[in-house]
């Protein structure tokens, strides 16, 4: 393991390239230095959600080893808020039922609660109360799918009142939102198959499970649009573009070519080419797990062999469309195609994004067509890249100009194999929180004050799993290198 003294010396020449504006240095190393007292955000012991005494270890082990006072301040207000804030465990019909919201927003997202208890998902094996929850959130996310496999977000009971009731869909009275987006369905398999791997539990896949991978693959097969447009539409009326859809709803043309539409992105965001890359890749990996949980568990081969045979034709698809070549880095992903020849070269800092396709093992780190977008999508060649006095980072349509997503970061040293770029994505994380302990939806590119979303679940556990990643790894030295 590489010292402290070794490291700062072998990387002191490439740090320099990446030094950022003075008045951003000298306020981390203000920070640094201890000269503030730094008291932790976490809500009251009586006032959080739900206490998991193997996270609790954790923190604490974590944090203790954490030399930059504000960096273990912000990992130990940052790792357990979805715990702390977001969810409401019961247990409903003799079942576990855990309903999380993603902060500062009362529904449920089929992502976002995915991605806000995956970091918990290796402490079950020594905390069962942990274990319980999170499949309570598998329970749940089953019976979302099963009201609607097309929907995002939920609520936790049925409201006639709804946020997006007006929308011109198929509105029910238990779905916060009805946008289509293809991760939606793909993390809920990813957290249950990883739940099982992880506890070796299989109570989770029962007959409403099996019920909604069914519907998992009907909806995926509807949507490859190879025998008309399929069921579902979208329009709404407001005034940003994204937030609605194009030619009565059913978005720009596609050509059938066997990959599958995404109306949305994980954003949010309505797509321009509507096979969204990123998404197709997760869609790939997601239905090779249904196969597997299919033909080892459940025995319901019929599904296994759909599933499996969709993985691949998906697959080939990918491919032939997907690469794509670039004029300046060579072959390359491109982040939404249509199959006409149509390509957009850019990337969205939300999850599934180019960026973050090894983090999802959708696509080996290694693999020399992601090494040349990594590149690409890293630059002021990705439309949606910023740099400024603040930091470097994506961003996306969902925000806009100049505002940087803390989420784009973590996954850059999440999926990175220098130890000089981890360090400087830490720095940043570290620099850009506005002096709340927390992460942000996005801040603006030359001042952290200027930010989105105070309470936003998602990206808080997400910091928290990366220091948690670089403590397993033996990297708290680079860390201690801040």
């Amino acid at each position: 393991m590489t010292t402290r003294r070794n490291f700062i010396k072998k990387t002191a020449v490439g740090l320099t390239a990446l030094t950022v504006h003075p008045a951003w240095a000298a306020s981390s190393l203000k920070g640094a230095a201890g000269k503030k007292q730094f008291v932790s955000n976490r809500p009251a012991t009586a006032d959080r959600h739900f206490t998991s005494i193997a996270v609790e270890q954790t923190i604490t082990r974590v944090k203790a080893k954490i030399k930059d006072p504000k960096l273990a301040w912000m990992f130990e207000n940052c790792f357990p808020n979805t715990l702390d804030t977001t969810v409401n465990f019961s247990m409903k019909n003799g079942k576990p039922d855990t309903f999380v919201i993603t902060g500062d927003i009362n529904a449920m997202w089929l992502r976002d609660s995915s991605a806000q208890v995956w970091p918990y998902l290796p402490l079950t094996k020594s905390d069962t109360k942990l274990k319980q929850l999170i499949a309570g959130v598998i329970n749940r996310q089953t019976q979302c799918i099963l009201i609607d496999p097309y929907a995002n977000a939920f609520y936790a009971e049925p409201n006639t009142d709804g946020d997006w009731i007006s929308d011109r869909t198929e509105m029910k009275p238990m779905l916060h939102e009805r946008k289509w987006e293809i991760d939606s369905l793909c993390y809920p398999i990813r957290l249950a198959y990883n739940y099982w791997k992880t506890t070796g539990d299989t109570s989770v896949f029962d007959a409403d499970w099996k019920k909604a991978m069914g519907l998992v693959v009907k909806t995926f097969k509807e949507q490859q649009r190879k025998e008309g447009r399929g069921p579902y539409k979208f329009q709404r009326v407001t005034e940003r573009q994204l937030d609605t859809v194009n030619n009565d709803g059913y978005g720009n043309p596609v050509n059938p070519v066997g990959l599958i539409v995404s109306t949305f992105r994980p954003s949010d965001d309505a797509t321009t080419f509507q096979f969204l890359i990123p998404s197709n890749f997760f869609a790939v990996r997601s239905l090779k797990q249904v196969a597997e949980i299919a033909g080892k568990v459940v025995g319901d081969s019929t599904l296994a062999a759909e599933s499996k045979a969709l993985a691949d034709e998906v697959d080939t698809a990918l491919k032939q469309y997907a690469v794509v070549e670039h004029p300046k880095y060579g072959k390359v992903y491109a982040f939404e195609v249509d199959g006409f020849g149509n390509a957009y070269f850019m990337d969205d800092a939300n999850i599934p994004s180019l960026l973050a396709t090894p983090y999802l093992d959708s696509i080996a780190q290694n693999d020399p067509v992601y090494q040349n977008t990594r590149k690409l999508v890293w630059s002021k060649d990705n439309p949606y890249f910023f740099k400024g006095k603040a930091g470097e980072g994506i961003g996306g349509p969902h925000i806009g100009y100049d505002m940087i997503w803390p989420m784009s970061i973590i996954m850059r040293a999440q999926t990175s194999n220098s130890d000089e770029e981890i360090l400087h994505c830490l720095r940043m994380l570290r620099d850009t929180d506005a002096d709340t302990g927390f992460m942000h939806e996005s801040f603006h590119k030359d001042n952290p004050a200027n930010f989105t979303r105070k309470w936003f679940a998602w990206v808080n556990t997400l910091f928290g799993e990366l220091i948690v990643d670089l403590e397993s790894k033996g990297k708290m030295d680079l860390v201690n290198s801040i």
